[in-house]
This record gives structure tokens, sequence and C-alpha cells, in this order.
């Protein structure tokens, strides 16, 4: 694995070639993944797994022409090769009036601030069987759990550099660790599965292989013995492990290609209040160890923290050089780069804590549903339909009555919006994360 100091040579000689080969413009990216991965099951090493992968990629420009190539090759001859295939297709691609790299005066400049990210650690494979092994057995020690898919532990090392030829240069490297274990509760037709899982920047932020086996265990045992879900419009209160998933869908309607392209629900919606004045959901680069932290975006930009949700409004699009210059608007910093063009992503996610406690949430819910888990992908991103599969828990007077399976809830995002009320339970776990949610007035429909 290169350093990011070699990574940046590397991204930078790349650049350098292209203006020598005839290009107008250029940008290149370098990544690079070094990963270990140990699984138990039952007590026994199942699999243990080693990669490393790197890759470069160029983007080009020449007059309002692109192209963009990537290799995982880093002899000095191919990337030559690389260098000159990549203007040739430039020079026979078509124009687009959008293409071009992002504003020479918005780049980032200065030093880049340390966040955090890397713990300095390597990856110890014995360490890992004995983590893999310990969250497995905590899962299992659990009263009604009868089988595994296993425990596993992980470490891995990244690295990102990107420079481009109008005088950005910059990259970062980051350690990750994860634990997580998955079992089975019951016997025969009534077995349920259920997980738990952490990853962290630093191990000394990764939760204990006690807790994540304990409540792997205790969710498996929790949803035996399902029953059927009510019907009809009914309140519905989303756990923390899922209610992060309606801020990407919120992501997903303002990115600037989405309002380019004329595809997103919330077009004309700008101006209008669309969740409760109290709502915030902020989005902070800058957070340190955070999960999805960085001080540039894919562009070269400088990130900084922002509500995109303030007084119950969206604050603006989230917007690439690309759609900022479709949509006559400035790039936010918000680009993401995987090689090729850009897209448009977000940092650390967050929908802000409400005063109330999760028992309070429920308080006075005659039926309603707790959703622990959601399945499949049924939202219209063009109109705002929103309909899933669902399993989690009955909720009757105020309280858990059991474990319910195979339903439905179903409803446009605009009115979830317009409904939710967060509690005061946010932890900060996941690169996007929402405490427990309820949402008044979903359809729910039972198979």
């Amino acid at each position: 694995m290169l350093t990011v100091s070699e990574a940046l040579d590397r991204a930078q000689m790349l650049c350098d070639a292209a203006a020598k080969a005839g290009a107008d413009a250029a940008d290149a990216l370098y990544y690079c993944n070094a990963a270990t991965s140990v699984s138990m099951r039952l007590g026994a090493l199942e699999d243990v797994e080693r990669s490393e992968g790197q890759d470069i990629s160029l983007r080009v420009f020449v007059g309002q022409r692109s192209a963009s190539v990537s290799t995982a090759d880093m002899d000095a001859g191919e990337l030559a090769k690389l260098v000159t295939r990549c203007v040739a297709m430039a020079r026979e691609a078509p124009e687009d009036p959008y293409a071009g790299l992002a504003p020479e005066e918005l780049l980032f400049k200065g030093a880049i601030p340390d966040l955090d990210l890397d713990d300095g650690s390597e990856a110890d494979p014995q360490a890992l069987r004995e983590a893999a092994l310990a969250v497995e057995e905590a899962a299992r020690a659990v009263a009604g759990v009868t089988n595994s898919e296993g425990g596993s532990a992980s470490h891995s090392r990244t690295r990102f550099a990107l420079a481009t030829s109008h005088g950005f240069l910059g990259g970062y490297g980051s350690s990750g660790h994860s634990l997580s274990a998955s079992v089975i509760a019951g016997e025969g037709a009534n077995m349920q599965r259920d997980y738990g899982w952490h990853s962290a920047h630093h191990l000394a932020d990764l939760e204990s292989v006690d807790d994540i086996g304990t409540r792997a265990g205790t969710r498996a045992v929790a949803r035996l013995n399902p029953g059927k879900a009510p019907v009809g419009k009914l309140p519905v209160i989303l756990d923390p492990r899922i209610s992060g998933s309606i801020v990407g869908h919120l992501l997903g309607a303002i990115a600037g290609p989405a309002i380019a392209r004329g595809t997103s629900f919330l077009l004309g919606k700008e101006e209008h209040m669309l969740f409760d004045s109290g709502v915030v959901i902020r989005d902070e680069p800058h957070r340190a160890r955070g999960l999805r932290s960085r001080a540039f975006d894919g562009e070269g930009l400088p990130t900084a923290a922002r509500d995109i949700v303030a007084d119950g409004k969206i604050t603006g699009w989230l917007l690439d050089t690309a759609s900022a210059k479709q949509l006559g608007l400035t790039p936010t910093g918000h680009a993401s780069r995987g090689g090729g063009a850009s897209g448009v992503g977000a940092s650390n996610l967050h929908l802000a804590a409400g005063s109330a406690t999760p028992a309070a949430l429920m308080e006075g819910i005659a039926e309603g549903v707790y959703i622990t888990e959601l399945i499949g992908h049924g939202v219209n991103p063009v109109t705002g339909d929103y309909s899933r599969g669902a399993s989690g828990f009955l909720i009757r007077d105020g309280a858990i009555a059991g474990p319910i399976a195979e339903f439905t809830i179903a409803g446009n995002l605009i009115d979830m919006f317009a409904a939710l009320i967060p509690a005061s339970d946010l932890e900060f776990r996941h690169g996007t994360n929402a405490p427990t949610l309820r949402i008044d007035g979903m359809t729910v429909a039972s198979s």
C-alpha cells in the first residue's frame, strides 16, 4: 500500500502527463484499501480473508469533451499508455456544456486538517479471530439462541488522494474496525434470525464483543412466534437501526443531479414547510473520527457543516460542479468520486434528537407498529410514494405487545416528513444517524 504522500505524487504525475499529452484540464484520483477479516461459526474457524486493491482513475477534458479511464496497474509504462488513451478518447467524445473541473477560485486551500481517522493500527489475525469467537459466544449465550450464522471481525486501512491540473492536491488515510454476530433462535418452522454490528475508525471506539453479541441474541429471541400485524392507517415507530433510511430518501431527493434531471419529488418545494419547525437534519463533514468525515469533496472543494433541514425547510440542493452549472448555481462541496464523473453525497448526517423519550413517543398509541427491519426498495424518487416490507412488534395501549412479521407500510414521503417526530435517543454509530422516529397515519397491510 502506498503512503498518502506516494499516492499524491502518483496522482499529480498523471495530471501533469495528461497536460503534456494535450488535455486542457485533468484530475486524478487514487484509492487503495487493504482489509483482513476472520469469521468463526459454532466456535470453529470458518473463513480468513485478506484483500488489497488499488485503483487510479484519470479524467481529462479537451474543450467541452471529456473521458475517464482507470487501472489497478501502477507500472509507469502502463500509466503512460493510460494517459494517451484517455486523451484520445476525450477528443472523440461528444461535447458536454456542463463538463469541467470545479471552479479554481472555490478550491480547498491551506493545510488539510487532521480529522483523526487513522489509529495507526495494523491487522492482527489472531486478535481478529479471538474477537470473532468472543462476539459469537456472547450471542450464543443468550437463552433461546439455537444456532449461529457466525461472528466476524475485520480490520482495514485505506488511502485516498486527489490531484487536479488547476492546483488542488490533497489526500488522507483511515483505519477501520468492525465486529458482527448473526444468530438464530427457535427450532423448525419457528426460527428467527437477527444480528448485531458495529464499526469505527479507532479500535478504542468499537463497541464491546459482549454488547454486540448479546444484542444479536436478544433481538433474535424477541422475534420468536410472530403474529399478524394490524391493518389500516396507524402510528408507526421506527427503531434507530433503520430510522436513518428516512434521511437517506431526503438526501436522494435534494441531490443536484436529480434536480437537474427533474426526477425529484421535492422539485418546486424549496420554500415549503416539509417538516415540523423543530426538526433539524445536519451534515457534519469535520466530525473527529466520523465514519464519513472529509475535509474536501470529490472535486477538491472544501466541505463545511450545514443544516440541510432547518426550521422545517430544506436549505438548498447538494451540488457537484456539473449539476450546479445546469442549475445556474454554485457547487456546495458535496461531490463524490469513485472514478469517472462525479456524483453527489453527504458526509456524517444526523437528524437531531427531540425532547421526548421513545417510551413517551409510544404513549397514547392504542394500536400501532414498532419497526425494527425494512425489506425491499419500494420508494419512487419522482413521486415520493413509499411502500416497503417490514417486521417488528405490535404496539398496544402504549407498550410493546409482541413480535409481528410479513407486513408492509406505505405512504408518501411528503406526508411522512410532515408527520415525523424524533425521540431523544440519538446516538452517533453510523454514517447517517437518527433517533427513534414516530410517523402517524401510515398505511399498514398484513399479508
